[in-house]
């Protein structure tokens, strides 16, 4: 389900009546499939921030991303990444790479889950007054180590009772390309650990711009497991006030090299939906954080769009109920909040374990430009 318009969306997602994963894959332009090993190796970050590491005392990494600039009207490509940042890009692009399948699903603003729409959810389903609100999903992404180029495609399947052969069905295909000829991302902030935060444009909604917030982070304690926590928001041209209309949540676990989606983990999929489950609650995430930071910093030049999360040291900060916390499901949770300065901060963060979590934000100026502050955060 799309949280904006659909005309918001019509021209990265297509929707399909009937297709098999395996016989109508689409290839990713001329990008060829890493190695394929069987298991999958990890490469560990000494910087500080989202290393994906874990540390005892802390819930350490939070990264901050963002941008001094406006954000770009157009798209901007052929960006020749420093020679510094060629060996964390190649880390980061083994560690995005593969399939990565799990479940998804829509929430308001204010966190309730948005339940699929009635023409796809099974007759029995609707028999038995059974509410389905997850879809199952694919994300075949790829990376070229040697380009700072990133394709992936999130997979909506539909949904079906048990484990049935048409459970490949897909339902609708979202493409994303970051740094291609088809690039359409604002900015990308990345870490070798394969976390990243994307913001994306979307087409007008009535009389406000929409962008999309796309945040990527790795569970430190397991490396083949991660989420992605998108927010929609609505910027108004007359007043440029940020409003949150829409989240997306995607839970996923890495299954093998990609393989441009042709192998679906169906019934194998170690994890299960979560919509509809209990949310996370606000004493886990309120108090004083403290650890290791990590900031992208963009420029006003519009040829720095893909920057390396680079550590800055360590950084204390204090979260209240009354930052428009919304608790969602899976020990995840997010927020949109115009600080007393007039800026407006957005971040979101997953408790991985008791007392430890990962948070990233974006902070935009009084006239809605990204900015660096180096604020946050985090030990509890």
């Amino acid at each position: 389900m799309a949280l904006a318009s659909p005309s918001a969306t019509a021209s990265r997602t297509s929707i399909i009546s009937s297709s098999s994963s395996s016989s109508h894959s689409r290839p990713f332009g001329a990008l060829s499939s890493p190695r394929s090993q069987k298991l999958r190796s990890f490469q560990s970050s000494s910087q500080f921030g989202l290393n994906c590491t874990s540390s005892p005392l802390s819930q350490p990494t939070h990264h901050s991303f963002i941008r001094s600039s406006s954000i770009a009207s157009s798209p901007v490509t052929d960006v020749e990444l420093p020679e510094s940042s060629t060996a964390s890009w190649e880390k980061f692009a083994e560690n995005v790479s593969g399939e990565w399948d799990g479940f998804g699903a829509d929430f308001t603003s204010q966190g309730q889950p948005i339940e699929l729409p009635e023409s796809v959810v099974p007759e029995a389903y609707r028999e038995w007054e059974v509410k389905v609100f997850d879809w199952q999903t694919q994300c075949p992404t790829l990376a070229k180590p040697t380009e700072q180029v990133l394709q992936y495609r999130t997979i909506k399947l539909l949904p079906t009772v048990g484990c049935e052969a048409d459970a490949a069905t897909r339902y609708s295909i979202d493409e994303r390309s970051i740094g291609d000829g088809s690039n359409k991302v604002e900015a990308l902030a990345y870490q070798s650990s394969g976390c990243y935060v994307a913001v994306w444009p979307l087409e007008s909604e009535g009389v406000a711009r929409l962008i999309e917030l796309e945040y990527c982070v790795v569970n430190p304690q397991d490396q083949e497991s991660r989420v992605r926590i998108s927010q929609v928001i609505g910027v108004k041209d007359d007043d440029a006030k940020m409003s949150l209309k829409g989240i997306k949540v995607f839970c996923e676990q890495w299954y093998g090299p990609f393989r441009n989606g042709e192998q679906l983990g169906g019934c194998a999929i170690r994890d299960s939906a979560f919509a509809s489950t209990p949310s996370t609650k606000a004493s886990d995430v309120i108090g004083v954080w403290e650890g290791p930071v990590s900031v992208a910093t963009f420029h006003v030049s519009e040829n720095n769009f893909l920057q390396e999360l680079l550590g800055t040291g360590v950084q204390r900060s204090v979260r209240d109920e009354k930052k428009n916390l919304v608790l969602l499901p899976k020990q995840l949770w997010c927020s949109l909040q115009e600080q007393q300065n007039g800026e407006t901060l957005s971040e979101v963060g997953w408790v991985f374990s008791h007392g430890q979590s990962i948070t990233s934000s974006c902070t935009f100026s009084r006239d809605r430009k990204l900015k660096v502050i180096p604020q946050y955060q985090n030990t509890c």
